[in-house]
Formats: structure tokens, sequence, C-alpha cells
């Protein structure tokens, strides 16, 4: 198992990777995806960044077309994935991910799977994501629902102790 993954099982689908950070004098280097990685690569929609300010929640929501692949490129961030899909072999299944500057993951994230995350870094946290598909403003691949009140078996509140 990785570090700073939480998961009994992974979610069917969904795919994580540690990302090899690439230290020397003048900084670092981190490859996210590449078009060569057999495992991981399906195809390019475009690239973008969000950002959480601290304990911020932004989530949940699915794609029925998009496939996310997930960066926390600065700050910390848990990650969560929630697979509500009744057909599937991990169905109920809840995954947290801590990914950040102290934890370079990449994070795959299937259709219809629920997601969302949680800056739980002290300073803003940045979250680059390389979606399959280009995000249509007219129609858009994006269904939403409410970060506390919901059927989702998991709180986003600190688990202290």
């Amino acid at each position: 198992m990785i570090e700073g993954v939480k998961a009994k099982k992974l979610i069917d689908g969904a795919k994580v990777k540690r990302l090899r950070v690439i230290p020397d004098e003048r900084g670092r280097l981190t490859e996210m995806l590449r078009n060569d990685d057999k495992d991981f690569y399906l195809k390019f929609g475009q690239l973008y960044m969000t950002t959480g300010y601290p304990g911020v929640v932004k989530g949940w929501h699915f794609h029925k077309k998009q496939i996310d692949n997930f960066i926390a490129v600065r700050g910390m961030m848990k990650v969560v994935l929630y697979d509500g899909r009744e057909h599937s072999p991990t169905h109920g299944e809840v995954n947290e991910f801590f990914m950040g500057e102290q934890n370079m993951l990449l994070v795959q994230i299937p259709t219809f799977v629920l997601h969302g995350f949680k800056t739980i870094s002290e300073t803003e946290a940045i979250l680059v994501n390389i979606p399959t598909e280009v995000y249509d403003y007219s129609d858009p691949d994006e269904f939403r629902v409410h970060p506390h009140d919901n059927d989702i078996p998991y709180d986003w509140t600190r688990k202290d102790g």
C-alpha cells in the first residue's frame, strides 16, 4: 500500500501512483502524467489548477464522461473518493488520499465515482487536474452533491487522537 492512502480496498477503476520527485541545487522536477505511461494515460482533455483555503471542503461531485487525474502540488489535501455505483465490486467503499508537497501522488478517478477534497495544510493548497475531457460550458459533465448533507458515509471533520 502507498503511504498516505487510507483504503480497505481501492475503489474499482481508481488508480494511485507515487510520483518521483527529482531534486537538485536548482529546485525540483516532478513528472505528473506522461503519454507513454500505459497504466495511467488515457487521453488529454485539458489541464487546470484549483485551490483550496485551509479547512475548506470542495465536494462532492462526479462525472459521467470525464476521468480526473489529480495531483496536489502545493500544501496538503485530503482527497476522498466514494463509490456509490450500485453494480461496482467496490460499492460503498471510501478511499482517502493525503497528498501534496509532502506526499506527491497521482490519483486517477473513474467516471461516476463521487470525489472531493479538503485542504489540510495551514496555507492555501493547489491541486492540478488533467481530465480526459474538455470542460463544456454549455453542458457541464459535473453532478454535485452537498458536501455535508448527503447519504455518503463520510465525515470531513479532522480525526484527532
